[in-house]
Order: C-alpha cells, then sequence, then structure tokens
C-alpha cells in the first residue's frame, strides 16, 4: 500500500475523495473546475472517485489511474465483494449480519467509504460498483457474488456490454484458490476462480443444501438471502436460518403499508432500473396493479419491462423526466397509461380508482433526481402523500 505520507492525486472532491483525503492527507484533490492546475505529464499515482466517467477530460488526460480498491491492495483482509444491477445493497447487508459474529464489516459502496474501514478486520464485504470495478486493475476478492446483471448506467459507460465488462472484470484477475457465484449466463467466461454459476435461486439451493422454505422472503429478496446464506456456507460450512430471517430489509424497497381505507401500497422508490421493478412486481402479478413509472432513466432501454407487463392486469402513471416515451411504449403494448409528469397527480389519479384487493406500487424503473433529491427522498414523498389521503 502506499504510505500515508506518499503524495497522490485525487480526481473528485465527493464523499470518496474526501474519505481518502483523512487517510492521505498529502494528497491533493481536483475537480473539472481547477483543472488547470493539474499537471498533465505526472507519473504519481492519481486515484478516481467511483462517480467520475471515463469519457471525463481528467480521465483523458491522466496516467496511472487506480481505484480506491487498488490503492488497499497489499492491506485489505479477506474480502468479499458483491455486485450486479439489483440487490447488491441488501446482500451485502445480509452478509455482514450473518457474519458479524465473525467480526466482518460493510463498506465500499454504501456504508463506511473503504479508507474508513478497520484492516485489523478479518474480513471486509464490499458492496462494489460498476463505477469502481472499471478503474480496478491489481485487487481482487476472495469471494466473489453477482446478481443478475441488466441494462443499467448505460450514459456512463457507452454502452451495456462496457457495462458487463465491468461487472465481469474482477473474474480476470482471480487465482484458483478463491470463489466466484454468478448467473449461468457467464459460465465461459475465462478465469482461473472457482466458479458456481446459478440460474435462479434453486440452484443455489440444491448446490448449498440449502432449504427455502425456511426462509421467510420472498422475491426479489429470497436470491439475496440465498447468497448470503451460501457465502457463509462456504467460509463457514455452517446455515443458519433463524439469523437470516431475523433480518429486516431496508426502507424503500418493496415496502409495503396500508392507507387509511385499508388498500396496499408499495414503496419501491429504489427501482432505479427496469429489472428492479420486474421483479418487484412479480410477488402481484395476480393482482389488479396500478404502478407509477418514470424519471431520469440513464437511457436504458425500457422496452423489457414493457414486454414483461403488457399481459398483467395493469394501470402504468408516468412521471418524471421521461413521462412522454413512457407514454408513448404503453401506447404502443395497449397498457393503460396516465401522463400524470408529478407524483401527487399520478396518486391523486390512483386513489380515485383503487380498490382494496389491488394494489399501487411506486417502482420507477429510474432514477430520482430529475424532481427529487434521492430514491429516499421520492420514497418519502410517496409514502407522506398516500398518508395524507381521506
Amino acid at each position: 500500500m502506499i504510505t500515508k505520507n506518499e503524495r497522490i492525486r485525487i480526481l473528485g472532491k465527493g464523499i470518496t475523495a474526501l474519505a481518502l483525503k483523512d487517510k492521505f492527507p498529502n494528497a491533493i484533490l481536483y475537480d473539472d473546475n481547477d483543472f488547470n492546475e493539474y499537471d498533465l505529464n505526472s507519473n504519481e499515482y492519481t486515484v478516481v472517485s467511483p462517480g467520475i466517467p471515463p469519457y471525463n477530460k481528467m480521465i483523458l488526460n491522466s496516467k496511472n489511474l487506480i481505484s480506491d480498491y487498488d490503492l488497499f491492495a497489499s492491506v485489505m483482509p479477506f474480502s468479499i465483494w458483491i455486485s450486479g444491477t439489483n440487490g447488491k445493497t441488501t446482500t451485502t447487508q445480509m452478509c455482514q449480519h450473518l457474519l458479524k459474529e465473525y467480526k466482518a464489516i460493510y463498506g465500499g459502496n454504501i456504508g463506511v467509504p473503504l479508507s474508513h474501514l478497520d484492516e485489523k478486520a478479518p474480513i471486509w464485504i464490499l458492496e462494489t460498483s460498476s463505477f469502481t470495478l472499471h478503474y480496478t486493475n491489481k485487487t481482487k476478492p476472495n469471494i466473489y457474488i453477482l446478481l443478475p446483471i441488466s441494462e443499467d448506467h448505460i450514459t456512463w459507460h457507452g454502452s451495456f456490454e462496457e457495462y458487463k465488462n465491468a461487472k465481469l472484470k474482477p473474474l480476470s484477475l482471480m487465482n484458483e484458490n478463491e470463489i466466484a457465484i454468478i448467473p449461468s449466463e457467464f459460465k465461459d467466461i475465462k478465469t482461473n476462480a472457482h466458479l458456481i454459476t446459478y440460474e435462479n435461486s434453486d440452484d443455489l439451493c440444491k448446490h448449498f443444501n440449502i432449504d427455502k422454505t425456511k426462509i421467510k422472503f420472498k422475491e426479489p429478496f429470497l436470491l439475496d438471502a440465498i447468497l448470503s446464506i451460501a457465502t457463509r456456507k462456504i467460509i463457514f460450512d455452517e446455515i443458519d436460518y433463524e439469523l437470516i430471517n431475523e433480518f429486516v430489509i431496508d426502507k424503500h424497497k418493496v415496502e409495503e403499508f396500508k392507507d387509511s381505507k385499508n388498500r396496499l401500497w408499495i414503496d419501491d422508490s429504489k427501482a432505479t432500473n427496469v429489472d428492479a421493478t420486474i421483479n418487484a412486481i412479480v410477488p402481484y402479478k395476480d393482482k389488479n396493479i396500478h404502478i407509477i413509472l418514470g424519471g431520469d432513466d440513464k437511457g436504458a432501454n425500457l422496452l423489457p419491462l414493457f414486454e414483461n407487463i403488457k399481459t398483467l392486469d395493469i394501470n402504468v402513471y408516468a412521471i418524471g423526466s421521461n413521462t412522454e416515451k413512457i407514454v408513448k411504449y404503453c401506447k404502443e403494448y395497449k397498457i393503460n397509461v396516465e401522463s400524470c409528469t408529478f407524483l401527487n397527480i399520478a396518486i391523486e389519479k390512483i386513489d380515485l380508482i383503487l380498490e382494496e384487493n389491488s394494489v399501487a406500487m411506486l417502482s420507477p424503473a429510474a432514477a430520482s433526481l430529475d424532481q427529487f433529491m434521492s430514491y429516499a427522498h421520492r420514497g418519502d414523498e410517496f409514502k407522506n402523500l398516500v398518508y395524507s389521503l381521506s
């Protein structure tokens, strides 16, 4: 690892960069506003904050680019990296819940930045984004858990293929004594790691002798729970159903609640891409569904969502910056749709026709920053508006 007093450059001034500055006081931070002070010919290590895309002028004019993961390659303890399009936060949290008694800690893309994690902890569990993986070229996990991949962050990566390449990158760095659990569509990928592949949760249950009838979670969280159980089974050869069933899911993830008329609403504001919304709908497919869609779709292909819901008893309420796009696709697929633009209007329209045996859900398949400060802000607003219905 680079010594505490060694000088490095850091691109970005966000959470990751400021945490690194705590660890490396001599580091110099840059963003686009002060790039004119930047030495384009410097050979110093340059750590990239994960939010900065590869087409940024600072990236294009820098040498020796590394991620914060690479910075800690020589001191990182036994590590479990968790990635994929949806479910990685829940799977990371579930893993830490199951391994807490073994003093495992978690961080990375959630919670504690890498540079603030205790290097003396025996196990690091790291939620790992495609952004970080894009810039990581040296360090690698001991166990890599990859959830299914679907289109996301296309604007940042440039294409779905590049997004997938980033997610698969750790496999090219891993050794034969390391283990990767990945979707079976990637079973032929070249890697030295020991591969365990799965098509669905049943495949994992069969491989690890897990009885899923003893797990309280339903999809989309069932797969997260099974992957977490499998991780503990790999390391300690133990399965603890009681412990996993004590885990509490975060807010804004397929979160059920009732209004004053005893009607069911679902806050799934965390669903910022198509795959997350498709998975969220699964438990309610046999019901009459009223779903609020829309926001910043980040250039992703939305058509798989409409292919998936076109045969359901469903009404769509379009909001956000891609309202017109959603309305257009719904009409093409002959899906009932209301153009609302704003969340409060969508809820008012749903309130007029929602029946007690139906379900209303916010599962936008899009990011929130076009109209809200975060997905949590969007979810809180959604619940406040529903609770205020009379």
